[in-house]
C-alpha cells in the first residue's frame, strides 16, 4: 500500500501562484507515473500534468506554460507549481501514484482562485 499526501492548497488571487506538494510513503522512482489531477463539483476528475519514472512530463493544454510538474527523489515528493492562476483553476487537486498497474490517490487539496 502506497500512501499519498497532498498539501499546499489555499486561497489565491487571480494572477497569483501556488505550489502543491505530493509526498509518497515509498520512493517516487518505484512509481511508473505520478500525476496531478483536479476535480470540481459535478465534473469528472481530469488530468492536469504527469511525470513518468524516466522524468518525461506531460501537460494538458489548459495549463501549458502556466503549470510545472517536478520532483525531488530524496524527499519522495512531486510538486506542481501553478502560475497565472485564474478562477477556472479552482478545484480540488489530487495526486496520483501508479505502481505495478495500481493507482494510489491522496485525499486532495483545495485550490481556490478568487479576488
Amino acid at each position: 500500500q502506497v500512501h499519498v499526501v497532498e498539501s499546499g492548497g489555499g486561497l489565491v488571487q487571480p494572477g497569483g501562484s501556488l505550489s502543491l506538494s505530493c509526498v509518497t510513503s515509498e520512493s517516487i522512482f518505484s512509481m511508473s507515473v505520478m500525476g496531478w489531477y483536479r476535480q470540481t463539483p459535478g465534473k469528472q476528475r481530469e488530468l492536469v500534468a504527469l511525470i513518468t519514472n524516466g522524468g518525461r512530463t506531460n501537460y494538458v493544454d489548459f495549463v501549458k506554460g502556466r503549470f510545472t510538474i517536478s520532483r525531488d527523489g530524496a524527499k519522495n515528493t512531486v510538486y506542481l507549481q501553478m502560475n497565472s492562476l485564474s478562477p477556472d483553476d479552482t478545484a480540488v487537486y489530487y495526486c496520483q501514484a501508479v505502481r505495478e498497474g495500481r493507482q494510489y490517490w491522496g485525499q486532495g487539496t483545495q485550490v481556490t482562485v478568487s479576488s
